[in-house]
């Protein structure tokens, strides 16, 4: 009789969350040492695999198994009931990481994410089990899962891979150094005796400096045509402006603008600051300037200065939105003049 899936894991289900740290940790780090693994650039996705039905679950719990559908073909045809995984799912394009290429299917109709899965083929990238046989294995320490979820790779095909790791604190020093190349964002640290941490920030990541994560909290122009992002970051309790970014080009309009909403609720920042409020990172003269404030969102900036611990002392460069990721797990960096994840 196949395997069902256990209770709790039918989906959608609380994933492991990493907390942010400076630099690679010290192999002892965390409970059994330190397992390093790439920071792939693409969507967390939780693969659940029934009798007779299998899905694949966004981070915030959406169903996206029409949006991906090579993987949902693959993850049918390739897992036994009774497994769930946990991964993520990325586009190449010239042998680099492709983060735009997988926007392109958020949001779309099942014809158009077929024709997209045609010409822009996804991969899944394992790096956890949840579920084998039908029996939960979250409890287990991660060095077993990790065997587990090995045996289960062994006769995988394309799209579905196994994601690398290692023990080795050099070998991952030269990942975090090399791989930035294709695309990978950096590291994310486990722990070889932990068991799987759902819904707590219980791993470890350390991501390129040059790239920082800010919210998005109003906009220099209209929500159909922003001009310029207005960032900001939690700092006691509060979500304060921290920077802005440069004129944003034309692609990065069209990225940013499906994803800019009214404020769902009361907004903390005023319609209206001064030019005073700005001046650390204001490039105009006007005495007032206009902000069209949006429900918050997650983006990713380029910082090429330090943060003074209240603001980016030069303009960011807006990188993409990221949607995908929680407004309340970003977090202002923590050493000065080094701007971080």
């Amino acid at each position: 009789m196949a395997a069902t899936l256990p209770t709790g894991l039918t989906g959608p289900v609380p994933v492991a969350l990493a907390r942010a740290v400076e630099q690679i940790p010290r192999v002892g780090a965390l409970p059994g040492g330190c397992r390093f693994e790439p920071k792939w650039d693409g969507f967390r996705l939780i693969v659940t695999s029934d009798q007779g039905s299998t899905s694949l679950w966004s981070r915030r719990g959406t169903d996206l198994s029409t949006t991906f559908p090579e993987i949902t073909a693959a993850c049918v045809d390739q897992l036994a009931p009774g497994t769930v995984l946990d991964g993520e799912v990325v586009i190449w394009s010239s042998g680099r990481l492709d983060f735009g290429a997988l926007q392109m299917r958020m949001g779309r109709g099942p014809r158009s994410a077929a024709a997209h899965a045609a010409s822009h083929p996804a991969s899944y990238a394992a790096f956890d089990v949840l579920a084998s046989t039908g029996r939960d294995v979250r409890r287990l320490p991660f060095d077993e899962r990790r065997r587990i979820l090995e045996r289960l790779a062994a006769a995988w095909r394309p799209p579905l891979n196994l994601s690398p790791v290692t023990n080795d604190r050099d070998v991952a020093t030269e990942w975090f150094e090399t791989y930035s190349a294709v695309g990978i964002e950096g590291l994310v640290i486990k722990g070889g005796g932990q068991s799987y941490p759902a819904g707590q920030r219980g791993w470890l990541k350390v991501k390129h400096r040059e790239t920082v994560d800010v919210i998005c909290g109003a906009v220099i122009g209209t929500r159909s045509a922003p001009q310029e992002v207005i960032a900001g970051l939690m700092i006691d309790g509060e979500l304060r402006i921290v920077g802005r970014t440069t004129l944003l080009s034309p692609s990065a309009r069209r990225a940013l603008t499906p994803w800019l909403v009214p404020p769902a609720g009361k907004h903390p920042w005023p319609v209206h600051v001064s030019r005073t409020a700005l001046a650390r990172f204001t490039t105009t003269r006007n005495d007032v300037i206009n902000l069209t404030l949006v429900d918050p969102i997650v983006v990713e900036v380029r910082a090429d200065v330090g943060w003074d611990g209240h603001s980016f002392r030069h303009l960011l460069r807006f990188l993409r939105p990221r949607p995908d990721t929680e407004v309340s797990s970003i977090r202002p960096p923590n050493v000065t003049g080094s701007p971080a994840a």
